[in-house]
């Protein structure tokens, strides 16, 4: 069994309403922008900002825990982690030479530094966005290996917003951009399906037991 019959064949225990839902979201999602967050203390910061992810159709996170551990909280999270790929690092280090390895550009956000404003920045190419602690924004590795800098305009007194708050404002504007430009932002369609089997087998409570009755007739690998 390919996985094309795996899909259709696990399809056939959801509704054709999710079905559709899920080719219909796979559209609009694109891995071609990224969100890294380095040490985030509050559980409710880092789980807002996978919601943010799944809202903005950013399908993947990068979460750095190298000081307070895991940081990511379902209930805060409502759901979202299941329709976003959450990857975790252990090191800064380890995190930042992923994406690079991966073609990504790192751009650290910050109010300091020759930071470009947001109302400037374009997309040109593949593109990791770094939010640091809400205290301490990133650390100077973050700073030292990025390639350029982001900061949201503002006019108070203000220096800094919340984290979640950050990463929503800059997620709805660059992802909007992005579906004005040329470039290949969408899943490939090897992406697409993996993503629809993946998808298939979070919404089926039995999958486990149906998994292992294919394994054992010799019709798929677990």
């Amino acid at each position: 069994m390919d996985q094309k019959q795996l899909l259709e064949f696990l399809e056939g225990f959801i509704s054709e309403e999710r079905k559709q839902r899920f080719i219909d979201i796979l559209q609009e999602r694109t891995k071609l922008i990224t969100v890294a967050m380095e040490d985030v203390y509050q559980l409710h910061n880092t789980s807002a900002v996978i919601r943010s992810c799944d809202i903005f159709g950013v399908q993947e996170a990068h979460v750095i825990e190298n000081r307070f551990g895991k940081r990511l909280d379902k209930k805060i999270a409502m759901g979202a982690q299941k329709w976003v790929d959450v990857h975790r690092y252990k090191t800064t280090t380890e995190c930042i030479d992923s994406l690079k390895t991966k073609g990504y550009k790192v751009i650290a956000t910050s109010p300091h530094y020759d930071s470009c404003d947001l109302n400037d920045f374009e997309i040109t190419e593949k593109t990791a966005f770094f939010f640091g602690t809400e205290r301490e924004g990133l650390t100077d590795e973050v700073l030292e290996k990025s390639d350029g800098f982001l900061k949201i305009p503002m006019l108070g007194f203000t220096e800094s917003l919340n984290i979640s708050v950050a990463v929503a404002i800059i997620l709805h504007q660059l992802s909007a951009q992005l579906r004005t430009t040329n470039l290949n932002w969408k899943l490939t369609e090897e992406e697409i399906l993996d993503k629809r089997i993946d998808w298939t087998k979070k919404s089926i409570r039995s999958i486990d037991s149906i998994m292992e009755r294919l394994q054992k007739e010799g019709l798929t690998e677990l």
